[in-house]
């Protein structure tokens, strides 16, 4: 998800097209896709024959194993299907990511806003989780606050994605823009640019007409008082919304409104101590790029709109 950090200014770059190119994923995606955290370790080379095996450091080429922490509750970048098995996104890049480095990418599931803290903890290895590569995050700043909370993270830079505003279908409450949600309610979920924006924009609001803000823990949680009639709009990343606007209720629950906002990298957090595990990832990102896998990923899941032509560390602003 567009993670929480320092605000840039906002920039509307409609990529509304993918819509119907999630609308031709969306049978694939709840029908043929299988579960990216059991069957990596079938699928990829071990160690001794991946290409790339060596540029790992040597206690991960040991184990054999990247723990990865990750919000599971984020369709479609990563979800648990009808039969529980974790899929998605991330899930299946990381899966190739696994081929070009002889290990398997463990997905566990945790609390978006403590997966870096998670990181630091050394509970994960790494922290892939539609996650927004941004100086705050880089430097360890408390958006809110502007103060330093920790030594930060790198990131390894693989997509790109802006924000998107949805309401229930049929009934934008002449909700276009940012802007349009002073004196109204939005639903979204806790420690995303989602939230910042909402809090910026609700300071520029008239007084008493202030947006007033609902965060839950998951994107899920947010649609579903959304759905009930519990707010006007809600907001998460772009693909996040389209996917439910394609989704839920057979397509018949929420609709997008204006354009998308805020188009950021998401990146993989990789703790600043981790510089060779970090370099083995873009290494296996830039691979999977080259031989087509990344790409055929992304058409797989309707998002090729937000597809990088290289990995880049740090990229975010």
């Amino acid at each position: 998800m567009t993670a929480s950090s320092t605000r840039r200014t906002t920039a509307a770059r409609s990529r509304l097209a993918a819509v119907g190119a999630i609308a031709v994923a969306g049978a694939l995606m709840l029908t043929g896709c299988g579960d990216q955290t059991k069957d990596t370790g079938s699928e990829s080379d071990t160690a001794s024959t991946a290409p790339l095996a060596g540029k790992l450091p040597q206690a991960i080429r040991d184990k054999g194993v990247i723990k990865v922490g990750s919000d599971i509750a984020y369709a479609p970048v990563e979800f648990k299907d009808s039969s529980g098995k974790v899929v998605g996104i991330d899930p299946d890049i990381a899966a190739a990511m696994g081929k070009q480095l002889g290990v398997d990418f463990q997905f566990e599931n945790g609390t978006f806003d403590t997966l870096i803290t998670g990181l630091r903890s050394k509970r994960y290895d790494i922290a892939m989780s539609a996650m927004t590569d941004t100086k705050d995050r880089q430097e360890g700043i408390d958006s809110d606050t502007g103060k330093k909370v920790g030594e930060g993270v790198d990131f390894v830079d693989y997509f790109t994605a802006g924000v998107s505003i949805y309401t229930k279908k049929g009934d934008d409450q002449g909700i276009k823009s940012w802007s349009d949600l002073c004196g109204k309610k939005i639903v979204l979920q806790r420690g995303t640019v989602s939230e910042d924006l909402a809090k910026a924009e609700s300071k520029k609001c008239p007084a008493g007409k202030k947006i007033t803000i609902e965060a839950f823990d998951n994107d899920q949680q947010a649609q579903t008082r959304l759905r009930a009639g519990g707010a006007a709009a809600g907001s998460s990343d772009f693909p996040v919304a389209a996917y439910a606007v394609k989704t839920s209720g057979g397509g018949k629950d929420f609709q997008l409104v204006g354009e998308q906002v805020e188009a950021a990298p998401y990146g993989i957090a990789v703790a600043k101590n981790q510089t060779e595990l970090r370099d083995a990832l873009k290494a296996a990102l830039d691979a999977i790029i080259e031989n087509g896998e990344y790409e055929k990923i992304l058409k797989k899941w309707g998002v090729t709109d937000g597809s990088v032509d290289e990995a880049t560390i740090n990229g975010g602003k």
